[in-house]
């Protein structure tokens, strides 16, 4: 029976070390101190793995013949998932009590992807890992663990198969590990999003580990000094070189990869060795699985509860938190689960069977249930209510191969036939979309819309929160609705949906002042204001004389102090200790909004064009309101809601009106 043992490497107190550089540099850089690519402590994770379980599979290979799955599964169970279910746990008690019905609805499905180790594919078709958004996802660190979950699943399996073929073994090891990095290469430039989270192009950094285990066995004593000492060099490099404008991972990955393959073939030894076997790093690394489980949990929650850290020092009160827990974690729970001091092997897969059935069912509770909404009082769900109210059905939207919108997306209103209305806008169409739905009932209608673009002729832009290449986009749009609006003889009215103060003013205002603009005419030179002036002048000709009468929806009033979602979490955590006082305002006086509005709505005095306002319905003779007989009139500083749009349906009447 002793053949069957399980083999065990020998401890190495310098690996712990270097979870420590590891896990901390990971921390560090969530909690936004100046370590710009310390996400790759991620990747130091991905060697250390494969360089651990390839060699106790190697090891177990070369000792008895075979893998015995069994047993190397539940090793990972007793290793990863009581002290990975103590956090999911934890954190879903507190995301019930604080997440909205909408963040808790995809904290559920994140709990479902995490528990069966799919959090990466999760993850990769949702938002980046670096948008600011990550920071609402409690569970976004576990796509990390899926990649070593789905590692764990693979090797055994391969090693398995060629057990008896040592040599073929290590061929194939090596032919996965070139195409996995050559795919990550090729592929990152053009999807960096799937290179990031998906196993087969983050398979080669385990298997880099798996490769190195394999050639240091039998070898006598550690690597030589200059390697661990530059192993840590290019680590460090990694993480002050490396940054999320990078296309990563890519041949941005080789560096931390190489890097900790050098650390761990010297790390035995004296030199680095001696440096990762401090007490203290060794104490880090010991409990780096568990304080890289709660780190995020706890940024993410705390800032949904505080808004933000109000400096350094509180940050640094959160990292102790996250600390303070992944101790408690690792002395409560890692080290008795993984020494057997809780319970024989049939216990632990009954645990684990029953606290994935457990977080399974949590989880689709929450998404099934629209995040349980019932948990707030009626001033949070008044605003969670507008917060949702912002989505619209655009299943008749696309975008054509050929014709004269070709490489546009077009969306078709009212019934089908020639369009003969076109509406062309920006993402304040979009808002209005459920209006302009009502008001075009009985008229074939086309929308054009595009996010911070000037419906306008001759106009270029440039955005903050645009790229370049968005930018360009703008214009090079307009310029095709020019020639398409030529080559569309059934169109005979246009209406133009502009967010008009926001190009004119350069910027947004309030809670949405970071946003901003800058347009110019580059045929006239000119920019701002006359810019805007020239693109009108050229603009509302070419319409009248290719399309017909020109409506403008003036601008409805901007709510600088509102954003539905942000007022909603005021009023659902109100009381709480520790919560952010509210900064969130429900109206605004009409002439606070004087100046800039008044800037917008003389663009359009001399021009030829119907001007629609949308004030008396959202205003009365001294305020203008987001929120108006219980119900959310604005999403944002600056968007409606759908139920103000259908409100606005009967103003845009006229534009329908009096066409066959």
């Amino acid at each position: 029976m002793s053949g069957l043992a399980t083999p065990h490497l020998p401890y190495r107190a310098d690996i712990d070390g270097l979870r420590a550089i590891a896990v901390g540099s990971v921390v560090l850089y969530h909690f936004g101190v100046a370590l710009p690519g310390g996400f790759t402590g991620v990747d130091v994770f991905f060697v250390i793995s494969g360089y651990l379980i390839g060699g106790l599979l190697w090891a177990e290979r070369a000792q008895t013949g075979r893998v015995r799955l069994g047993a190397f599964w539940l090793r990972r169970f007793r290793r990863l998932a009581p002290a990975f279910f103590a956090m999911a746990l934890v954190t879903s008690l507190v995301a019930w009590a604080l997440l909205l019905p909408f963040e808790l609805r995809e904290y559920g499905k994140a709990l479902i992807a995490a528990s069966l180790y799919l959090a990466n594919v999760l993850f990769y078709r949702q938002a980046g890992y670096f948008d600011a958004a990550s920071e609402d996802k409690p569970l976004l660190h576990t796509w990390s663990l899926s990649v070593e979950e789905q590692f764990y699943l693979c090797l055994p399996l391969l090693v398995l198969a060629l057990a008896r073929h040592p040599r073929g073994l290590v061929w194939t090891l090596a032919a996965i590990w070139a195409a996995s990095l050559a795919a990550c290469l090729w592929v990152t430039p053009q999807n960096a999003q799937a290179t990031f989270y998906l196993f087969p192009f983050r398979a080669w950094e385990l298997l880099s580990g798996v490769l190195l285990a394999i050639w240091m066995r039998g070898r006598p004593g550690p690597g030589p000094a200059w390697a661990g000492w530059g192993g840590l060099l290019l680590i460090g490099v990694g993480f002050v070189t490396i940054s999320a404008q990078k296309a990563f991972p890519g041949a941005w990955a080789l560096i931390p990869v190489l890097g900790t393959m050098g650390v761990l073939w010297a790390g035995a030894g004296p030199g680095v060795g001696a440096v990762l076997r401090h007490p203290l790093a060794v104490f880090v690394g010991r409990i780096s699985y568990s304080l890289y489980l709660w780190h995020w949990p706890v940024l993410t929650l705390s800032l949904q509860l505080r808004g933000a850290y109000a400096g350094w020092g509180e940050a640094a009160l959160w990292m102790g938190l996250s600390v303070l827990l992944a101790w408690a974690s690792w002395a409560a729970i890692e080290q008795p689960v993984r020494r057997g001091r809780l319970g024989s092997p049939r216990a632990l897969l009954g645990f684990v069977i029953t606290a994935s059935a457990a977080a399974l069912a949590f989880g689709t509770a929450a998404y099934l249930k629209d995040g349980l909404p019932g948990r707030f009082g009626p001033e949070a769900r008044l605003h969670i209510a507008a917060s949702g109210d912002f989505l619209q059905d655009f299943s008749r939207c696309t975008t054509p191969g050929d014709g004269p919108f070709a490489g546009l997306e077009i969306c078709s209103l009212g019934p089908d036939g020639p369009p003969r209305v076109l509406v062309w806008g920006d993402s304040h169409l979009r808002a209005m979309h459920e209006g302009l739905r009502l008001a075009a009932t009985d008229m074939p209608t086309l929308a054009i819309w595009r996010a911070g673009c000037p419906p306008l002729f001759g106009i270029a832009k440039s955005e903050n929160s645009a790229t370049p290449a968005e930018d360009a986009a703008c214009a090079a749009a307009n310029s095709r609705i020019a020639a398409a609006i030529a080559a569309t003889p059934s169109l005979a009215r246009v209406l133009l949906i502009g967010r008009w103060a926001y190009y004119t003013e350069g910027t947004g205002i309030g809670l949405d002042a970071g946003n901003r603009i800058a347009v110019a005419h580059p045929g006239s030179g000119t920019t701002g204001p006359d810019a805007l002036a020239r693109a009108v002048a050229e603009t509302v000709p070419a319409l009248r004389g290719g399309i017909g009468p020109v409506f403008v929806l003036a601008q409805p009033p901007e709510q600088p102090a509102y954003d539905s979602r942000l007022a909603a979490r005021e009023a659902a955590h109100a009381g709480w200790p520790g919560a952010a006082p509210p900064v969130t305002r429900t109206s605004v006086p009409r002439d606070a909004l004087g100046p800039r509005m008044a800037a917008a709505r003389a663009l359009w005095s001399g021009a030829e064009v119907t001007l629609l306002d949308p004030w008396p319905a959202l205003c009365d003779a001294h305020t203008c309101f987001a929120t108006r007989d219980g119900v959310g009139q604005y999403f944002d500083t600056n968007h409606l809601t759908n139920s103000a749009a259908r409100r606005l349906a009967p103003l845009l009447a006229p534009v329908f009106e009096g066409l066959d």
